[in-house]
Protein backbone atom coordinates (compact mmCIF):
# COMPACT_ATOMS: atom_id res chain seq x y z
CA UNK A 1 0.00 0.00 0.00
CA UNK A 2 1.39 3.34 -0.44
CA UNK A 3 0.69 6.54 0.94
CA UNK A 4 0.60 10.33 -0.81
CA UNK A 5 -0.29 13.96 -0.08
CA UNK A 6 -1.75 15.16 -3.07
CA UNK A 7 -2.53 18.99 -2.94
CA UNK A 8 -5.27 20.78 -4.11
CA UNK A 9 -6.24 23.66 -6.21
CA UNK A 10 -8.73 25.64 -7.80
CA UNK A 11 -9.92 29.22 -8.71
CA UNK A 12 -13.48 28.29 -10.64
CA UNK A 13 -16.33 27.44 -8.53
CA UNK A 14 -13.65 25.86 -6.17
CA UNK A 15 -15.88 24.72 -3.41
CA UNK A 16 -17.91 22.83 -5.81
CA UNK A 17 -15.55 21.48 -7.65
CA UNK A 18 -13.38 20.43 -5.00
CA UNK A 19 -16.26 18.53 -3.13
CA UNK A 20 -16.75 17.07 -6.94
CA UNK A 21 -13.39 16.06 -6.65
CA UNK A 22 -13.27 14.40 -3.51
CA UNK A 23 -16.44 12.38 -4.20
CA UNK A 24 -14.48 10.74 -6.98
CA UNK A 25 -10.93 10.57 -5.49
CA UNK A 26 -12.61 8.61 -2.30
CA UNK A 27 -14.41 6.11 -5.29
CA UNK A 28 -10.37 5.03 -6.47
CA UNK A 29 -8.63 5.81 -3.63
CA UNK A 30 -8.87 5.35 0.87
CA UNK A 31 -9.03 9.10 1.64
CA UNK A 32 -7.65 9.09 5.15
CA UNK A 33 -7.46 12.96 6.11
CA UNK A 34 -8.44 16.31 4.40
CA UNK A 35 -6.52 19.69 5.05
CA UNK A 36 -8.55 22.62 5.80
CA UNK A 37 -9.16 24.62 2.56
CA UNK A 38 -7.02 28.07 2.63
CA UNK A 39 -7.57 30.91 0.22
CA UNK A 40 -4.41 32.10 -1.88
CA UNK A 41 -3.03 34.85 -4.01
CA UNK A 42 -2.80 33.19 -7.72
CA UNK A 43 0.86 33.18 -8.66
CA UNK A 44 2.43 34.31 -12.37
CA UNK A 45 -0.85 35.65 -13.76
CA UNK A 46 -2.29 37.77 -10.96
CA UNK A 47 -5.21 38.87 -12.81
CA UNK A 48 -7.52 35.96 -11.88
CA UNK A 49 -9.65 34.96 -8.84
CA UNK A 50 -7.73 34.02 -5.93
CA UNK A 51 -7.63 29.75 -5.10
CA UNK A 52 -8.69 27.88 -2.76
CA UNK A 53 -5.38 25.12 -1.86
CA UNK A 54 -5.34 22.70 0.31
CA UNK A 55 -3.97 18.61 0.35
CA UNK A 56 -5.98 15.40 1.10
CA UNK A 57 -3.65 12.05 2.24
CA UNK A 58 -4.52 8.95 0.23
CA UNK A 59 -3.85 5.35 0.17
CA UNK A 60 -3.31 3.37 -2.83
CA UNK A 61 -2.26 0.16 -4.47
CA UNK A 62 -1.99 2.76 -7.31
CA UNK A 63 1.61 3.19 -8.23
CA UNK A 64 3.64 6.87 -8.25
CA UNK A 65 2.73 7.20 -12.26
CA UNK A 66 -0.78 5.40 -12.33
CA UNK A 67 -2.22 7.67 -9.66
CA UNK A 68 -0.79 10.80 -10.92
CA UNK A 69 -2.65 9.70 -14.49
CA UNK A 70 -5.73 8.79 -12.42
CA UNK A 71 -5.52 12.69 -10.77
CA UNK A 72 -5.10 14.30 -14.37
CA UNK A 73 -8.11 12.18 -16.01
CA UNK A 74 -10.09 13.85 -12.67
CA UNK A 75 -9.14 17.12 -13.46
CA UNK A 76 -10.26 16.38 -17.30
CA UNK A 77 -13.77 15.63 -15.50
CA UNK A 78 -13.94 18.57 -13.91
CA UNK A 79 -13.15 20.68 -16.74
CA UNK A 80 -9.41 21.39 -16.88
CA UNK A 81 -8.57 23.63 -19.53
CA UNK A 82 -5.36 22.52 -20.83
CA UNK A 83 -4.98 25.25 -23.50
CA UNK A 84 -4.30 28.06 -21.22
CA UNK A 85 -1.31 29.62 -19.62
CA UNK A 86 0.40 27.63 -17.25
CA UNK A 87 -0.43 29.94 -14.13
CA UNK A 88 -4.00 30.51 -15.50
CA UNK A 89 -7.16 29.73 -14.09
CA UNK A 90 -8.20 26.69 -13.53
CA UNK A 91 -11.37 24.54 -12.08
CA UNK A 92 -8.92 21.81 -10.72
CA UNK A 93 -5.12 21.30 -10.67
CA UNK A 94 -4.05 18.19 -8.14
CA UNK A 95 -0.20 17.15 -7.85
CA UNK A 96 1.37 14.53 -5.74
CA UNK A 97 3.90 16.34 -3.01
CA UNK A 98 5.14 14.03 -1.02
CA UNK A 99 4.86 9.93 -1.79
CA UNK A 100 5.27 7.23 0.83
CA UNK A 101 6.69 9.90 3.20
CA UNK A 102 9.32 11.76 0.76
CA UNK A 103 8.49 14.94 -0.54
CA UNK A 104 8.29 14.27 -4.38
CA UNK A 105 7.23 18.05 -6.07
CA UNK A 106 9.86 20.98 -5.38
CA UNK A 107 6.42 23.60 -4.98
CA UNK A 108 6.73 22.19 -1.29
CA UNK A 109 9.51 24.20 -0.62
CA UNK A 110 8.87 27.30 -2.34
CA UNK A 111 4.64 27.80 -1.74
CA UNK A 112 4.22 28.11 1.87
CA UNK A 113 0.27 27.41 1.47
CA UNK A 114 1.39 24.08 0.37
CA UNK A 115 3.66 23.54 3.39
CA UNK A 116 0.56 24.59 5.56
CA UNK A 117 -1.88 21.79 4.05
CA UNK A 118 0.78 19.12 3.10
CA UNK A 119 1.58 19.65 6.86
CA UNK A 120 -2.12 19.04 8.15
CA UNK A 121 -2.27 16.20 6.97
CA UNK A 122 0.90 14.71 6.97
Amino acid sequence: MNTCIIGIGSNINADTNITKMLDILQNKVAIIKVSPMIQTKPIGIEDQPDYTNGAVKVETTLDQSELNIMLKTIEDELGRDRTGPKFGPRTMDLDIVVWNDEIVDSDYYTRDFLEKSVKAVW
